[in-house]
């Protein structure tokens, strides 16, 4: 098993940066080795991702998920899981961290592995995210719902208003 980890500073609020991060099928506009996501389901995606000729397709499934700070998937392929951290360093700043666990079955794979290449790809993707939100300056969507297990739990839209009891006067 490899983790690659990889960690930018980027100039918008968590909810911004967090937001957008959730609007997977936007990752291809700015994520070159992403050629297509499609959210099939709100915990399931199927991605296509290469370069030139080479291709490859998998599903994710994201088993959780907390508005502002977390978003975690395993692919159903068993070949990785993630994870992406959210944390605000100042008002206007956030602090974006992606852990990838890689399972690298095969001597082709070792050898990629060697080379630092994946590393390097989630650096540069990383730096993607960070150029593209950073320029648009606001999310594209959001989706606020929380995930725990691979069970989805809708967004609220509003807190639960507190019920205050009313006691009799006299």
């Amino acid at each position: 098993m490899s983790t690659i980890e990889e960690t930018t500073e980027i100039a918008v609020p968590v909810r911004t940066a967090y937001n957008q991060w959730t609007q997977f099928e936007v990752f291809p506009r700015f994520m070159s080795a992403v050629r297509s996501v499609e959210q099939v389901r709100p915990a399931v995606t199927h991605w296509v991702v290469g370069a030139g000729p080479l291709r490859h397709e998998f599903r994710t499934e994201i088993v959780e998920q907390r508005p502002d700070a977390y978003v975690a998937w395993r692919s159903l392929d068993g070949r990785h899981r993630g994870e992406v951290t959210f944390h605000a360093t100042a008002p206007e700043r956030t602090s974006v961290t992606v852990r990838i666990r890689t399972e690298r079955p095969g001597p082709v794979n070792l050898l990629v592995g060697a080379t630092g290449l994946p590393g390097r790809l989630v650096r540069s993707e990383l730096a993607h995210f960070k150029e593209y939100i950073e320029g648009q300056g606001e999310e594209s969507g959001a989706w606020r719902g929380r995930i725990r297990g691979g069970h989805v739990q809708p967004p609220h839209p509003h807190p639960p208003k507190r019920r205050v009891p009313h006691w009799p006067v006299g």
